[in-house]
């Protein structure tokens, strides 16, 4: 059938399509990969953030002094 498989596709034709798909499954991997474990990385900065702002919100409204803020401010650094 000169180089023909039963369905009218040479061998390099079809060949070709598997590991273009393949690349395209090792991106996707990749790129989940990436975008979970960033994420992780970024949250404990928001967590550092938002803690400083209660601290500061306290500190406003009176339930903590300045040497106390000052302290836990440090500690958060």
């Amino acid at each position: 059938m000169h180089g023909y498989n039963g369905y009218g596709f040479g061998m390099g034709y079809g060949m070709g399509f598997g590991w273009i798909i393949w690349i395209i499954v090792i991106i996707l991997l990749i790129f989940l990969l990436v975008k979970v474990f960033g994420s992780q990385n970024n949250s404990s900065g928001r967590d550092e953030n938002r803690a400083l702002e209660i601290l500061k919100e306290r500190y406003a409204k009176g339930e903590i002094d300045k040497q106390e803020f000052e302290e836990k401010k440090k500690d958060l650094k």
